[in-house]
């Protein structure tokens, strides 16, 4: 099967964090039809975290169930899925979920605490720690199935391993561990955590957690920023318009109380964004509140907060494209006419790329506005999309007239050159470090 870099951006060959290829096996057909990944095991001990998390993670993103065999090692994605599919999906786990921020470096391990509902990440190599400022689906599963859960103690399956954890108590000797196909497992971690005798050795200790509206206030003042944003919430079974209402309610009271401009606001709203997973669909909310007529003053005045959410991403400048043509609708008798130098000032702003504008520009839609409002706003626009192809036209037409240069060489004007050369006093200076370059074969000078 051969190995991979675990970090793919790497090309150095001999980079010293390896892992195998992912091996996919389709089983079944029609309904029944699954992906099995052969593999899923040892590529989950080459980049140090559980199988079921990529597996999962897979599911998520592809939209499909799992199932996990931890007795055969058997990790499935239900339907049918390309095994360099599965390779790219991984590199997005990797990315998210192992390389260290600091230092891209795979020798980190998560910490989970699943009673504040956060995940911190610490790595070995370079030192850092601090909360994993990743906003998944696969969050909510990895803080209800810590790394340091064995997951050979929850049995083949994990409605299995779940069943039984009720129906099996401690052994009848007392001891600690738990015994599962021959492996034994310690457990008293587990039960120290829920359960510790205290100074005399009495062990009627009462654990009980206030409740009270002041001790959850406080508990909540003692999380770090980063932390609260990793605290599980049931924002992710909302819809995609709720969870877009919640990031528009956000944006409007940082613009109400003028927070706008300050940068720790600017990571505090692209966070959210990424929590909620509506990244894309926010420079929509930004348009509708941020522009008014007065758009060309403001376009400059928030930038910063733009390029954060649409720097590379045509995905977004699409959407904040037809956020524009809103505000141009709503504004129309002010904003109409003035259509190509708004479009060509967020392109001097880098705020709008050449690729989004062009991919706009080839289909009238009524999606945000209507059909007739649309129609005028693309011809408005139709001089500067006619300079921007006019503009990439020559670039490609320069680029050609450079590949089509040919350089031709003179034998015979070098020689004779050479020749005329040996009568001044300097040329001996200028011909020595090609001598000595071509080891004095080519040319001698007493010869000349």
């Amino acid at each position: 099967m051969g190995t991979v870099n675990v970090n793919r951006n790497v090309t150095d060959v001999f980079y010293r964090y390896k892992m195998p290829r992912i091996n996919a096996k389709v089983e079944g057909k029609g309904n029944g039809i699954k992906t099995v990944i052969v593999n899923m095991a040892d590529v989950a001990r080459a980049i140090g975290r559980p199988a079921t998390y990529p597996t999962k993670y897979f599911g998520c993103e592809l939209g499909a169930q799992t199932q996990f065999d931890y007795k055969n090692e058997r990790f499935i994605v239900n339907g049918s899925h390309d095994a360099n599919k599965l390779q790219d999906l991984l590199d997005g786990f990797i990315r998210k979920f192992v390389l260290c921020p600091e230092c891209d470096n795979p020798e980190t391990e998560l910490i989970v605490s699943s009673k504040k509902g956060t995940i911190s990440q610490g790595c070995k190599a370079c030192g850092f720690h601090g909360p994993l400022e990743v906003n998944h689906k696969v969050n909510t599963f990895i803080i209800k199935n810590p790394p340091n859960v064995n997951p050979a103690s929850q049995g083949a399956s994990l409605t299995e391993g779940k069943r039984s954890k009720r129906s099996k108590k401690s052994g009848e000797n007392g001891d600690d561990s738990t015994v599962n196909d021959g492996e034994t497992v310690n457990t008293s971690d587990e039960i120290h955590d829920s359960h510790t005798p205290n100074e005399n050795g009495d062990d009627d200790v009462n654990w009980t957690v206030d409740t009270s509206e002041e001790a959850v206030r406080a508990r909540m003042q003692d999380l770090t920023d980063g932390a609260k944003n990793m605290t599980v919430s049931d924002d992710f079974d909302k819809t995609e318009k709720e969870r877009l209402d919640i990031f528009y309610e956000l944006v409007k009271k940082k613009r109400d109380s003028g927070e706008l401009e300050n940068v720790q606001t600017h990571k505090e709203l692209a966070t959210e964004a990424s929590r909620l997973d509506v990244q894309a669909k926010a420079p929509l909310i930004l348009a509708e509140l941020l522009f008014t007529a007065n758009i060309v003053q403001e376009a400059r005045k928030h930038r910063k907060l733009l390029l954060r959410f649409m720097h590379d991403d045509t995905k977004s400048q699409k959407y904040f494209i037809g956020g524009l043509e809103q505000i141009v609708s709503l504004h129309a008798d002010k904003l109409m006419d003035k259509v190509p130098g708004i479009l060509k000032l967020f392109y001097d702003c880098d705020i709008l790329e050449e690729k989004a504008i062009l991919e706009w520009s080839q289909k009238v839609s009524k999606k945000y506005v209507s059909k007739e409002v649309a129609t005028q706003i693309h011809e408005k626009a139709n001089p500067f999309i006619k300079w921007l192809q006019e503009a990439e036209e020559e670039e490609s037409s320069e680029e050609e007239d450079d590949s089509d240069v040919e350089i031709e060489y003179d034998d015979r004007a070098k020689t004779d050159s050479l020749r005329k050369e040996p009568t001044k006093p300097e040329a001996k200076k200028s011909i020595k470090p090609v001598e000595e370059e071509e080891d004095g074969d080519d040319l001698n000078i007493d010869d000349i």
